[in-house]
């Protein structure tokens, strides 16, 4: 099978006036041969349609696309040959900002800054392969949203290459998107190669991603090699959205301790792929493995990682890598009027339907973070009963959410009160509530499977709806740890026979994040209730009847035992 592949021998035009060249680690470095050039790179991950600056977990707020402009636009004074690539979630799981337009303004945004290539990540999926490769391509034709598909204008789609290796079309048995990209930079020819982890139809709804095959990473990149070289390729950079873990600091060069899924993927990659730039586990790191840089720059644009690759014009080979990870700091670069005149637009055309206020909330915010030794958040817990309370009218008796639906905390403003903003950025999927029956026996396999299957460690335990509680043993293995007589509904014991009522998104409903389970549900009822509107109705609901969000603290209904 041939790759689909995409050749570049020169810089895309981007919005920044180019300078005379100087390395980006000019004055501290030895003189180098002169048949040695440096490569330079700027890396961004999950950026999450994340356009304004965000907190910053060292204090303050980083980011901002209008800030990643301004830095982009210094560094490329200093080399007018410096590649912007990405490791996959640019877009998906968004501020309500790009969310509300369907990402566009995101694309558009990635367009003005220069972004040369990156690597699809599982949250590119999250509307459906056909919304995808329309916002790649362009168009408003076939978008499952119509709503907000091309409300913001006309979509010209993106500049820059989606690439991925690893998703094959089963129809073509060839690469939904180009497997590489080959640029020609400082007369070197560099292939960057996009993987997104094999495990993304466990991530996103299944409806989105029939008909294509994730295979293995590393074996897609593998058998690229010999392609490559034949197009005169020396120099290769894994760009995957699949990351790991370590207690190293976000800058500290270099650690040694990298955890994860991505370093199964790094060990088995052919020696000649010398940088990974990773994403998907949100952190910042700089690590060798096997030799090999492996970087990723956090999330939501808070940093970028600044990749210097140092090549032998005369064999075409790597002889030094490093890399920093730089927080991106508001006003720090002078501006780039034109992306700073795009996030003026958005904000104008956003802030009035996004600034409707919703309700009042008893706290200033209601938290996704765990309660102290428990399962549970606050905010998870008024999640599930949100959904139980708009799936009443189908019968429903217990709710269930995912964890990993719950992208950040519900944040009231002045006097307390939430506005639309942010209950889109709680809960940004467009996910539509589903009541199924499943029998007592089926819930207790549903409750079993939490810590079983693919990333269980990282999805969390399901959140769960008032009047439903239970016990599990920590110490038990898997598929013994519930406590049986312990499960209860309203206080009576779950009956392994009677059949029951579940109100849940229809993500999990498809049996996607690992639990299964929810596909053997019957008599489903698809409510055409969306999650921000049943959220919205129950936050109203609950001030209508004085006793606004967060007026009790959160209980567990989930007690572990150790």
């Amino acid at each position: 099978m041939r790759a689909f592949a995409v050749i570049a021998a020169a810089p895309m035009k981007a919005v920044f006036p180019l300078l005379a060249a100087v390395s980006l680690f000019a004055g501290c470095a030895a003189p180098r041969p002169e048949h040695h050039v440096e490569l330079n790179f700027a890396a961004l991950n999950d950026l999450h349609g994340h356009l304004e600056a965000t907190r910053f977990d060292e204090g303050g707020k980083a980011g901002g696309i209008d800030a990643l402009a301004a830095t982009l636009h210094a560094w490329r004074q200093e080399d007018p040959e410096l590649l912007l690539v990405g490791a996959g979630d640019m877009i998906g799981a968004s501020p309500a900002m790009s969310a509300m337009f369907a990402d566009e303004p995101t694309i558009q945004a990635l367009n003005l800054i220069g972004m040369r290539a990156t690597s699809v990540g599982n949250h590119e999926f999250d509307n459906g392969r056909i919304e995808l490769l329309r916002q790649a391509k362009g168009g408003c034709a076939n978008s499952p949203r119509p709503d907000k598909a091309c409300q913001f204008g006309p979509h010209e789609g993106a500049k820059f290459s989606y690439l991925a290796a690893n998703v094959i079309d089963s129809r073509t048995s060839q690469p939904l998107f180009p497997a590489y990209r080959i640029e020609e930079v400082k007369g070197v020819k560099v292939a960057l190669i996009g993987a997104v982890l094999k495990a993304t139809p466990e991530l996103v709804a299944a409806g989105g991603v029939g008909g294509l095959q994730f295979i293995d990473e590393a074996q897609a990149v593998n058998r690229l090699l010999p392609e490559l070289r034949a197009q005169g390729a020396t120099v290769f950079m894994l760009l995957i959205h699949q990351g790991g873990h370590t207690k190293a600091r976000y800058d500290q060069q270099y650690c040694q301790d990298l955890d994860g899924d991505i370093v199964d993927v790094v060990k088995r990659l052919d020696p000649a792929v010398r940088v990974v730039v990773s994403g998907h586990s949100h952190n910042g790191y700089l690590c060798r493995v096997d030799g090999r840089l492996v970087t990723q720059a956090e999330r939501y644009g808070h940093m970028l990682s600044r990749i210097s690759l140092v090549v032998d014009r005369q064999t075409g080979q790597v002889v030094d890598t490093s890399a920093r990870n730089i927080v991106v700091e508001p006003g720090k670069h002078a501006a780039v009027p034109a992306v700073d005149a795009l996030l003026a637009s958005l904000r104008a055309r956003s802030s009035v339907e996004l600034g409707k206020p919703v309700a009042r909330l008893a706290v200033p915010s209601i938290s996704r973070t765990l309660m102290p030794n428990a399962d549970e958040s606050p905010l998870g817990q008024l999640v599930a009963d949100a959904i139980l309370a708009s799936g009443r009218k189908w019968g429903a008796q217990l709710a269930f959410t995912n964890t990993g639906g719950i992208r950040t905390h519900l944040e009231a403003g002045a006097g307390q009160v939430v506005n639309v903003a942010n209950v889109q950025a709680v809960l940004p999927f467009a996910n539509e509530i589903v009541v199924m029956n499943l029998t007592g026996a089926q819930i207790i396999a549903l409750l079993e499977g939490q810590w079983g299957g693919v990333e269980a460690d990282k999805r969390g335990v399901l959140q769960v709806s008032e009047g439903f509680t239970y016990a599990w043993d920590a110490r038990q293995p898997l598929g013994q740890r519930i406590v049986r007589e312990s499960v209860k509904l309203n206080g009576v014991v779950l009956d392994d026979g009677a059949s029951y009522r579940v109100a849940v998104y229809n993500f999990l409903a498809e049996g996607n994040d690992g639990f299964v389970t929810f596909r053997q549900g019957s008599n489903l009822a698809p409510t055409g209730v969306r999650d921000t509107d049943s959220l919205r109705s129950y936050l109203q609901r609950l001030e209508h009847d004085n006793k606004p969000a967060g007026t009790h603290g959160a209980v567990p209904r989930i007690v572990r035992i150790k």
